[in-house]
C-alpha cells in the first residue's frame, strides 16, 4: 500500500490509523472516523479474497483530498504498485459524467436544448421517427430514457488504433428504437455515445479534445483523457486488468471501442477522479456557470416515490442521504463513484480485475454503502421497515406476482440471451407481502422480502431499498433507477422456456447418439435396408442432433468463464457468430424432420416404435430452436 499526499493535504498516521476529519461542512458534520481503516481492511480483504490484482481509493471532503491510496499492483508482470496519483485505471462508464459535463456546459451557453430533438443537431444521419410525436430529446440521452434497444456485441476493439470515428460507428451500428422516449429508463450506451457526438457537432471541436480543453485541463486533470490511441508516453503508468485464471491472471482486451463518449477507451487516476468529484460538490465556476447545479437535479424518475436520474448521476440514496452515483465496468477493470451533496464527500474506488465471477462489480459498492454506513450509523432511508409486515393487503397483490425481464436486455442482439437465465421472480405471500429474487445488485442476496407502504410500493424489509409497481406490467426499484422490469407472459417466461431448452436439447443429444447404434443393430441382425428415403430421414436426424449437441458444447465452453464471456461479447466473437449459424442450418435440418415425420407415418417407415422415436426428434428440435430463435440464438 502507499499513502500519497495530496491537494495539499497532509495525510498523518492518525488518519491512517482511522481519523478522517471532514473539514468544513455547512451542517453537522458526519462521522468519518473509523473510515481510512476500514478501506485499508476491506480493500486489502477483497484483493486477496476475490483474486483482484489493485485498486485505488479516493475519498474527498470539504473541498479537500482527505483519504488516497493505492493497494497491490497494476502490472502483474512487472509488480509495480497502485499509486493513486500516478496510475492512471480505465475508467469504464464513469466518464459518462464527463460527457454529461460536456452536454450541460452548451446547454447552459444556450447551444443546446436539453428539450430539443437531436436531429435538430445532427447532419451525417438522422434517427427515424419510430414514434410519431416523440423525438429523442438531449434530455432523453442524459437521462437513458431514448428508447434505444440495446446492442452491446462486438462494440470494443482490443487495438486502440482501429476504433472508427465516433460519428460513423453511430450511423452504422444505431439500434432499433423500442418505446417511446421520456417513458421508462434503461441503461443506454448509444444514447450517451450520441449526446457526445451532439457536443462534437455544435463545439465543432473532436468530442475528446473538448473534453480535454474544457472538463479536464480547467480542472488540472493531467492524468486523463479520452483519446484513442492515449497521447504519447500516457500509457507509461497504465494499470493493466485482468481476471482470475487457475491461480493467476489473465490479461484482457476489449477497454477501447467507438462508442468514446460512453467511457470506451477513457482513463484516469484515481486523484484526478477526486479533482472533479469536489469541482462537483463545491460547483466549481470551472465547470461553467450552473452547470454542476444543472448535472445534480432530478430531470426523470419512473415513479414519484422512487429516486430517480440526474444528468447521468444516478439517485442511490443510503442512510437518509440523497447519493448521485455512476459506476463503470469494462473487461478487467471496475470503478464506482458516490458524491453525498449535502454534505460534500465524494468517494471513488477502482479495480484492476474482475475478481471470481466479475465480484468486482459488486466490491466497490460494498465498500461505498460501508464508508456511508460508518459516516450516518444512526439513519435509514425509508424508516418503519425493518420490524413485522404490516397487517395491509394490497388488492392487487396476487396480480405482481410472476416473472419479469430487465428493460436492459436486448430486443434484437445476441445478447438477449442474458434474459434466459436473469429474470427476477415475484411472489405474493399470504401476510400482504410480496418476495422478489434477481433484484439484488449483491451476489449473496437472493431472496428479498417487501413490506407494503401503499398502493403499488413496498420497502424491503430489514434493508434501505424500495419497489414500485406502475399498475401496467412494470416494476421499479430504487436499487437501479437505470433499470425497470415487464412482466412476462407465460409463454414469454424461461420457466417454460428453460425446460424446453434443455429438453429439445436433450432429445436431440439422443437422437445423435442413438440412431447410429439403431444402424448397427439393424445391419447386425442383417435386417432389410430401409428405403433410400427412410434412410435420408434418418441422416438428417443424426445430423440434427449432431447440429444442437455442437451448440451447447460450444455455448457453454465460450460461456463457461462468465468474464471471458463478457470481453468475447463487446469484442465479438467468431466462435459466437459460428454457433449461430449452426443453429440455422439446424433450422433447415428441421423442417426436414418435420416432413421426414409425416412421410413415415404416412409410408409406414419403421415399426410404430422408430416413427413415435422419430417424431420425437423433430418435436425436440422445434422446442429447442423456438426457444433459440426467441433469444436471438439463430444466424442472421
Amino acid at each position: 500500500m502507499w499513502t500519497t499526499i495530496v491537494s495539499g493535504v497532509a495525510l498523518a498516521a492518525s488518519t491512517l490509523s482511522g481519523s478522517v476529519t471532514h473539514a468544513a461542512a455547512a451542517n453537522a458534520a458526519p462521522n468519518l472516523s473509523g473510515v481510512g481503516s476500514l478501506i485499508d481492511q476491506t480493500v486489502t480483504a477483497q484483493l486477496a479474497k476475490d483474486k483482484i490484482p489493485g485498486a485505488a481509493v479516493v475519498v474527498v471532503a470539504g473541498g479537500q483530498t482527505v483519504f488516497a491510496q493505492g493497494y497491490g499492483v497494476a502490472d502483474t508482470a512487472t509488480n509495480a504498485p497502485v499509486d493513486p496519483v500516478r496510475t492512471e485505471f480505465f475508467t469504464g462508464s464513469v466518464a459518462k459524467v464527463f460527457t454529461a459535463t460536456a452536454v450541460a456546459q452548451l446547454v447552459q451557453q444556450g447551444k443546446l436544448d436539453p428539450h430539443a430533438d437531436v436531429n435538430t443537431y445532427l447532419k451525417d444521419f438522422k434517427i427515424p421517427d419510430a414514434f410519431p410525436g416523440h423525438p429523442v430529446t438531449v434530455q432523453n440521452l442524459m437521462t437513458h430514457t431514448a428508447g434505444f434497444d440495446a446492442d452491446p456485441f462486438g462494440v470494443a476493439v482490443s487495438d486502440p488504433k482501429k476504433v472508427p470515428p465516433l460519428g460513423r460507428f453511430l450511423q452504422d451500428s444505431m439500434p432499433t428504437r423500442v418505446r417511446p422516449p421520456g417513458t421508462l429508463a434503461a441503461y443506454d450506451n448509444y444514447g450517451v455515445a450520441l449526446a457526445g457526438y451532439l457536443v462534437q457537432t455544435v463545439s465543432g471541436e473532436p468530442f475528446a479534445q473538448y473534453v480535454q480543453d474544457h472538463v479536464f485541463q480547467p480542472l488540472q486533470m493531467d492524468a486523463s483523457t479520452f483519446q484513442q490511441p492515449h497521447p504519447a508516453g500516457f500509457d507509461a503508468n497504465l494499470a493493466k486488468g485482468y481476471r482470475p485464471e487457475g491461480g493467476g491472471w489473465v490479461a484482457e482486451d476489449g477497454q477501447y471501442g467507438g462508442w468514446s463518449p460512453t467511457g470506451a477507451g477513457t482513463a484516469a487516476t484515481a486523484t484526478d477522479m477526486g479533482k472533479f468529484m469536489m469541482a462537483q460538490l463545491a460547483k466549481d465556476p470551472r465547470l461553467g456557470s450552473g452547470v454542476a447545479d444543472l448535472m445534480q437535479q432530478r430531470h426523470f424518475t419512473m415513479d414519484p416515490r422512487l429516486p430517480g436520474m440526474a444528468y447521468l448521476f444516478e439517485e442511490r440514496p443510503r442512510d437518509g442521504q440523497r447519493i448521485l452515483f455512476k459506476d463503470g465496468d469494462v473487461p478487467g477493470f471496475h470503478s464506482d463513484m458516490a458524491l453525498l451533496p449535502d454534505k460534500d464527500i465524494g468517494i471513488y474506488v477502482v479495480y484492476n480485475g474482475d475478481g471470481t465471477d466479475r465480484i468486482a462489480q459488486w466490491d466497490g459498492k460494498a465498500l461505498i454503502n460501508q464508508i456511508v454506513d460508518t459516516a450516518f450509523p444512526n439513519s435509514t432511508a425509508f424508516p418503519n421497515t425493518a420490524t413485522a409486515p404490516t397487517a395491509a393487503k394490497d388488492p392487487k397483490l396476487g396480480s405482481y406476482a410472476g416473472t419479469y425481464r430487465s428493460d436492459q436486455v436486448s430486443r434484437e442482439d445476441i445478447t438477449r440471451v442474458a434474459g434466459l437465465v436473469s429474470s427476477v421472480t415475484v411472489s405474493a405471500n399470504s401476510d400482504g407481502t410480496i418476495t422478489t429474487n434477481g433484484l439484488s445488485q449483491n451476489p449473496k442476496i437472493g431472496d428479498q422480502r417487501w413490506i407494503l407502504l401503499g398502493s403499488g410500493e413496498f420497502a424491503e424489509q430489514g434493508g434501505q431499498d424500495r419497489l414500485v409497481f406502475d399498475g401496467h406490467g412494470h416494476l421499479a426499484t430504487s436499487i437501479d433507477p437505470t433499470d425497470a422490469y415487464y412482466k412476462l407472459d407465460w409463454y414469454n417466461s424461461p420457466t417454460l422456456h428453460l425446460p424446453m431448452f434443455y429438453g429439445g436439447a436433450g432429445i436431440l443429444a439422443a437422437a445423435f447418439l442413438g440412431f447410429p447404434v439403431l444402424a448397427l443393430v439393424r445391419r447386425v441382425r442383417r435386417r432389410p435396408a430401409h428405403s433410400r428415403w427412410a434412410r435420408v430421414a434418418r441422416m438428417l436426424a443424426w445430423v440434427a442432433g449432431g447440429l444442437a449437441t455442437l451448440f451447447v458444447a460450444g455455448f457453454v465452453a465460450v460461456s463457461g468463464d462468465s468474464d471471458a464471456f463478457y470481453e468475447q461479447l463487446i469484442l465479438g466473437s467468431s466462435t459466437l457468430t459460428l454457433l449461430v449459424v449452426v443453429n440455422a442450418l439446424l433450422t433447415l435440418c428441421t423442417v426436414g424432420l418435420i416432413a421426414g415425420s409425416a412421410a413415415a407415418w404416412k409410408l409406414g417407415w419403421w415399426r410404430p416404435a422408430g416413427r413415435i422415436a422419430y417424431s420425437l426428434t423433430a418435436v425436440g428440435a422445434v422446442s429447442f430452436l423456438a426457444v433459440a430463435f426467441t433469444y436471438n440464438l439463430v444466424w442472421p
